[in-house]
């Protein structure tokens, strides 16, 4: 008689939502993720980094992506087979791509750019990518193992 392992069901939960870009659209995309990642009941320590992860990219969103009438996306993806939490910001703004900041040096005398060094920071790795027909994505993905 052969036993079959026990099988372990893949759990994908996602959340998405489209926020004004706006610093209030910003600020619910921060208060949003807080409580949909208290309800999946990811670690604190996971939660708070993806918080202040999501505060950044979701300012960038509706500082540099901002297009009149255009609306962010912030969409969350928790796959627990993997164990990754991935944070994706999309905007309308696809002429405007990020850039890592090479001299954190630098970073300390400006009033402003900080932002992905703290995504770096934060997040295990993050990058860009189109957002048809005209915008970006910008993700960043948090081991759920750690902390």
């Amino acid at each position: 008689m052969s036993a079959t392992p026990p099988h372990v069901a893949a759990v994908v939960r996602t959340f998405s939502q489209q926020f004004s870009s706006t610093r209030r659209g910003a600020r619910l995309a921060r208060l949003l993720t807080c409580e949909q990642l208290r309800r999946w009941e990811v670690s604190p320590g996971v939660a708070d980094r993806a918080e202040q992860v999501v505060a950044e990219l979701a300012a960038n969103a509706a500082l540099h992506g901002r297009v009149q009438g255009r609306d962010f996306r912030l969409t969350l993806t928790d796959d627990s087979v993997a164990g990754v939490l991935r944070i994706a910001v999309s905007d309308a703004r696809g002429d405007r791509l990020p850039s890592p900041m090479t001299d954190p040096a630098t970073a300390l005398d400006t009033e402003s750019g900080r932002g992905l060094l703290i995504v770096t920071a934060l997040a295990d790795c993050w990058g860009t990518a189109p957002y048809p027909p005209s915008g970006k994505t910008v993700w960043a993905e948090l081991s759920r193992t750690t902390l």
